[in-house]
């Protein structure tokens, strides 16, 4: 039992110590956290999703469940996201198309980016290559331009579909070169790689993971990366300025927002986990495989990202008269 002089002593020692402030966690739901993927499952949306959410469901102590929602170009899910209680308990990892583009191109809009969205992170960005078949003889950029302006109107090349990011980037390559190719849109970018291959087509700008097995194999050839830097998975592949196109700079990102009005504690905590998943060594390798860069950033910083892509593909639309019909 304590003296009373060392119960004394104590108690002044106790007192003379600095008392920590006390530090208010902020609350988040002991509920699962919903991760929208306005495509189908078992695309590279998906897959980037699955991936993070591993490691999000570690950080944030909740598992993530990825829900497929997909329809209209990304619409549907970014809508579905929109609407969505503003509670933390729901994110969309939305990409360029939905986000951007066809926000411009359609005459009304079921929601509003700036309005009805909370920026959280930008994950990913997946820049298109230029590959045409081996079959049309030609091995470089110049040579595929110096062909298309031998034959004005006469070159193809397929997309995923009217005002898709796959379209944007042949535009914009038909833009900065000069050259008169003509665009033939498919309904995904898989049926317009079938046609490639049997030469019904000339060329594609393909995400890197739709034309990465036929590069590999021998069957398609890749001219040109549409990144600043070379694309870590293709080291060979010079990138389209090196190539003798400089400007045809074309990706396509993912990037994952909440719905507007969630509390600013909750984007936090969704941030740290996401940033924290996009660190992960595992990840990483993970994302690598999808031919990307791996992005991360502050919410602040993806909403002018956002506005800055806006911006940029909009003048594309107005000056190549971009419709979806």
């Amino acid at each position: 039992m304590l003296t009373r002089r060392q119960s004394l002593a104590l108690l002044a020692a106790g007192c003379a110590m600095p008392l920590a402030p006390a530090v208010a966690q902020p609350a988040f739901p002991d509920q699962p956290v919903k991760m929208i993927v306005p495509f189908a499952a078992g695309g590279p949306a998906d897959i980037i999703a699955r991936i993070i959410g591993q490691v999000m469901s570690t950080k944030l102590g909740q598992p993530v469940v990825v829900d497929s929602r997909s329809g209209a170009g990304g619409m549907v899910g970014v809508e579905a996201a929109a609407r969505s209680r503003p509670d933390g308990l729901t994110t969309v990892l939305a990409s360029t198309g939905a986000l951007v583009v066809l926000p411009q191109l359609m005459p009304r809009m079921a929601y509003d980016v700036q309005k009805d969205l909370a920026p959280i992170t930008h994950v990913l960005s997946v820049p298109q290559i230029l590959v045409v078949s081996k079959k049309k003889g030609v091995k470089s950029v110049a040579e595929l331009v110096a062909l298309a302006k031998k034959q004005p109107g006469q070159l193809t090349y397929g997309s995923a579909g009217n005002g898709s990011s796959l379209h944007l980037a042949g535009e914009l390559f038909k833009l900065k070169t000069g050259i008169d190719i003509v665009h033939v849109p498919y309904r995904g970018a898989a049926p317009a790689v079938t046609d490639l291959l049997s030469g019904t087509i000339d060329m594609i700008l393909a995400d890197v993971p739709v034309v990465l097995p036929h590069i590999r194999g021998g069957e398609l050839l890749a001219l040109g990366v549409t990144a600043k830097e070379r694309a870590a998975i293709l080291p060979d592949v010079p990138t389209m300025a090196e190539a003798g196109a400089p400007d045809v700079i074309s990706e396509t990102w993912y990037a994952m927002f909440a719905p507007s009005g969630t509390p600013a504690d909750r984007i936090r905590i969704l941030h740290d986990a996401a940033v924290a998943a996009l660190r992960d060594n595992d990840v990483r390798r993970s994302l690598a495989d999808q031919g990307g860069t791996i992005a991360g950033g502050t919410p602040e910083q993806l909403g002018a990202f956002v506005q800055a892509e806006r911006t940029k593909w909009g003048e594309l639309i107005r000056l190549a008269n971009v419709k979806l019909d």
